[in-house]
């Protein structure tokens, strides 16, 4: 087993590990007493979590100003990587616009981090949350992971990997729908069929302009602007990406309502700016955990 730690006074504007992983933003993350989406208002938790990315364990908790991790291999750089230490919050923050909503999303929940999943996992997730509570998805992506996902041993411990395109691409619709998928079940499949064959990848959407880059991830079976704006947000680095939820929809009814231009294309435009543009999705991902709190 590999451990370490790494000191939240190192990392520019800190770090929360419970709100980071426990936002809505990430299902590749669980809870290891299985309290995962219990706790109202996520935050300063000193509870373990664990990820299994490309056939490695990695458990972190954070706890007396470290965020101590228990591993396959050295973890550091994985973290660093899936949560996004090196980003400069400290920065992000300051190049926010003022605002009285984002900046009380801000103060409650300081240091809470964009995470960046892998591509596939990240995909099927928000093809999954079509009119779906946080918690109500992270079961689907646990069933599935338990059902398909390759096992891994640590500790003494069974972990289970999300599924690869071929895994799940060789699931039938109804075993799919009987992990209650629901309507789902075709779209998931057929979207591993996709980027199983290579037909569709991740790479179709990299380095593209923005709005460019919505427009390749609806490639994908079942997935919309709001569904793109999520993978792009929070696996592929486009941080000015401002996915239109219910919650941040009802934060332009009610703080923003200049910003509701009809389309998707247009009000996406408009909130975008107004959350600075840049650094966006950072404002929303803060403003999505602050309000359904």
């Amino acid at each position: 087993m590999a451990s370490g730690s790494i000191p939240v006074a190192d990392l520019p504007g800190g770090f929360d590990l419970q709100s980071t992983v426990e936002s809505g933003q990430s299902y590749v993350w669980r809870r290891e007493d299985g309290r995962m989406y219990e706790t109202t208002g996520a935050y300063g938790g000193s509870a373990w979590y664990y990820a299994t990315v490309d056939g490695e364990v990695v458990r972190a908790r954070q706890r007396d100003g470290v965020v101590e991790w228990e591993a396959t291999t050295d973890a550091e750089p994985l973290l660093f990587d899936l949560l996004r230490l090196d980003d400069d919050l400290a920065a992000i923050v300051d190049a926010t616009p003022d605002d009285s909503l984002v900046d009380a999303a801000f103060d409650a929940y300081s240091g809470m981090r964009l995470v960046r999943d892998p591509f596939f996992p990240c995909l099927v997730s928000f093809i999954c949350s079509a009119q779906m509570r946080v918690k109500r998805i992270y079961d689907m992506q646990t069933a599935l992971a338990r059902e398909y996902g390759d096992a891994v041993a640590f500790d003494g411990e069974t972990y289970h990997a999300f599924p690869t395109p071929d895994q799940l691409a060789a699931a039938t619709e109804s075993e799919l729908r009987d992990l209650g998928l629901g309507y789902r079940a075709p779209y998931v499949r057929r979207t591993a069929e996709l980027v199983a064959s290579g037909e569709t990848t991740a790479d179709d959407a990299r380095g593209l302009p923005y709005e460019d880059a919505r427009d390749a991830l609806k490639q994908f079976v079942g997935v919309g602007d709001k569904v793109a704006d999520c993978v792009l947000l929070f696996s592929l680095d486009y941080l000015e990406a401002v996915p239109l939820d219910t919650w941040i929809r009802s934060a332009i009814e009610e703080h923003y309502p200049d910003c509701a231009r009809g389309s998707y294309a247009e009000t996406s435009r408009a909130i975008r700016e107004r959350f600075g543009g840049q650094y966006a999705g950072y404002a929303q991902t803060y403003v999505f955990h602050y309000l359904r709190n």
